[in-house]
């Protein structure tokens, strides 16, 4: 292998790690709006769950 052949092989391999940088840096992004719309989520249950918590306890005080 001659040292053009080398630097064709170098320049070849730095576009595919450029390429491979650029999707992981797609897939982080997506992770990142994913994450957080999972947080969203999180937080509506947990205000729902302490609604119903709320709820629950008026009913057994009243009860009593």
């Amino acid at each position: 292998m001659n040292i053009d052949e080398r630097l064709e092989a170098i320049a070849q391999s730095v576009e595919l790690i450029a390429h491979m940088q650029m999707k992981n840096e797609e897939a982080h992004q997506k992770n990142e709006v994913l994450l957080g719309q999972v947080m969203e989520s999180v937080n509506s249950l947990a205000r729902i769950a302490h609604a119903h918590e709320r709820r629950i306890s008026d009913l057994e005080d009243r009860q009593n």
